[in-house]
């Protein structure tokens, strides 16, 4: 017979550095899972990739307080400012001058990286989502 489900959580926590502290802390614990369980299997998980890379992460969690959870890749805005090499994007998009600018070949490795998290059917319209992301975020996209 299969658990009961009594909820799930949706997290992003760092590559490798998952900690009791908040916001991991508070949001496992009221649910009543183990939380230093929780932090060890994650960081176990995440040890091969960057570390500090944010990673996504939903923990479903049983009626009797055990859990599982499923790693995303990360978003696509933290690929985005990687690949244009800058801190953060434009504060107000469309009044702020293009701050960076990526090639479409970084949108199409960055969504060939991403599809399996995407609502996309193919790598086209992976890339089309990605390239409003980017507009949003005051890069320019070169050809």
């Amino acid at each position: 017979m299969a658990k009961k489900i009594s909820g799930y959580i949706k997290l992003q926590v760092p590559a490798g550095k998952a900690n009791p502290s908040p916001p991991i802390g508070p949001a496992l614990g009221q649910r009543g899972v183990n939380i230093m369980e929780f932090c060890k299997q994650f960081n176990a998980q995440t040890q091969q990739m960057e570390v500090g890379m944010p990673i996504p992460v939903i923990i479903t969690v049983f009626s009797d307080r055990s859990f599982t959870f499923v790693t995303k890749t990360p978003p696509v805005s933290y690929f985005l400012k990687k690949a244009a090499k800058i801190e953060k994007g434009a504060k107000a998009t469309g009044r702020d001058p293009n701050i960076a600018s990526v090639t479409v070949a970084q949108l199409r490795q960055i969504a060939e990286a991403k599809m399996k998290d995407l609502n996309c059917a193919d790598v086209d319209s992976a890339v089309a989502m990605i390239r409003g992301s980017a507009r949003s975020m005051g890069l320019e996209v070169r050809d």
